[in-house]
């Protein structure tokens, strides 16, 4: 919105021109999405805290997290307002990239809203039910998939890149769809599974976003693109601003979610981030380089499956409990400990993704 500004200033002061870099814009973009958190983020807190929007605590769960009942949730709406209004503000609104991420985050936040609006407020302990969310995330994700196979208008924009290789690019075809339909919802579900302790799920976030940023800038620029024979996608470098934005507003919400918890992201932060994950992994044609840098999440989603499998079909759990951090916790590790050997992990697991720019 405020490019559309400066354009207008630029015939009057050409100092202006330095909101047509995008790393200018990004970096505000984490300024004015950091800053919107701390500012609204203790008054939405008291205002959650005063109307008892409380989380429930699991009876099967590790018992140091009953003291963790009645603490504020839905907090991931603090999330998505800094986010969407840092984005309207510095992104180029033109950009259909810019458009299709915002709408997918938000889409999905809405479902996460509607399901802890039920747990939480209505008292429904089964919040939104399983077929409707899916269906409901189907959907969102569908529409985005469609919609990015028919405005492509160069071959990499539908074809997988396979990470390590150069010159490996599988042309997809109308398979782009599946694929696509796959990484959002999946994503978002992955996200969502992770979101069970302090800060677990919002870091890794954040630390994935940045890489995924790299990857916009640079598959966005035709001559960074070329030296590192990586797919020239046009335009998508704008996504940076957006990526910037969400590594604010995570930030900022980590403020008030780092260990012990003021608030917790609820469903409403925690499906919507991972959908944004997964169309911006998606726009920057780097769906494998995500599995990577996403590690945390896959390993959190592959606990809950090998469990449920295990448990079907022998009657005996692999895990103490699902997802996976919580079979540490029942080991014996402080919450905090897995927490920050979580982050850890991420970080490598990026480093790593980063690394397939050269090793190639």
């Amino acid at each position: 919105m405020l490019l559309y500004l400066a354009d207008y200033l630029m015939s009057f002061n050409g100092g202006f021109r330095v909101f047509h870099y995008l790393t200018f814009r990004a970096i505000l973009g984490v300024l004015t999405s950091l800053m919107i958190c701390f500012i609204i983020g203790p008054a939405m807190i008291k205002k959650l805290r005063g109307n008892k929007i409380g989380q429930s605590i699991r009876e099967l769960g590790p018992q140091s997290h009953y003291e963790k009942a009645g603490t504020p949730t839905m907090g991931g709406a603090l999330i998505l307002i800094a986010i969407s209004v840092s984005t309207l503000l510095w992104a180029d609104l033109s950009n259909r990239y810019i458009w299709v991420v915002l709408l997918v985050t938000l889409g999905n936040g809405v479902i996460g809203f509607i399901d802890d609006y039920k747990k939480v407020i209505k008292r429904n302990s089964d919040g939104l039910s399983a077929k409707a969310k899916y269906l409901s995330q189907s959907i969102i994700g569908l529409a985005a998939a469609l919609f990015l196979y028919n405005t492509a208008t160069l071959q990499v924009e539908t074809q997988l890149i396979v990470p390590f290789f150069k010159d490996v690019m599988l042309n997809m075809g109308w398979m782009y769809v599946v694929l696509t339909y796959f990484v959002i919802v999946g994503t978002s579900n992955a996200v969502n599974l992770t979101d069970g302790l302090d800060g677990l799920a919002i870091m890794p976030t954040v630390m994935v976003a940045a890489g995924l940023g790299v990857f916009a800038y640079l598959s966005g620029h035709s001559a960074f693109a070329q030296y590192l024979a990586i797919p020239y996608v046009p335009h998508v470098g704008e996504l940076i601003v957006f990526c910037a934005a969400l590594i604010g507003a995570g930030l900022g919400f980590l403020w008030f979610n780092t260990y012990p918890a003021m608030v917790f992201m609820g469903d409403v932060g925690a499906l919507a981030l991972g959908a944004a994950l997964g169309v911006l992994a998606v726009m920057v044609r780097q769906e494998l380089v995500l599995v990577i840098m996403g590690g945390v999440f896959v390993m959190e989603t592959l606990s809950v499956i090998i469990q449920v499998a295990s448990f079907k079909l022998t009657g005996k759990r692999v895990f103490r409990m699902a997802p996976i951090h919580h079979h540490f916790e029942l080991k014996g590790w402080p919450e905090p400990r897995v927490i920050v050997r979580f982050w850890i992990i991420t970080v490598i697991l990026v480093l790593i993704g980063l690394a397939t720019l050269k090793l190639r």
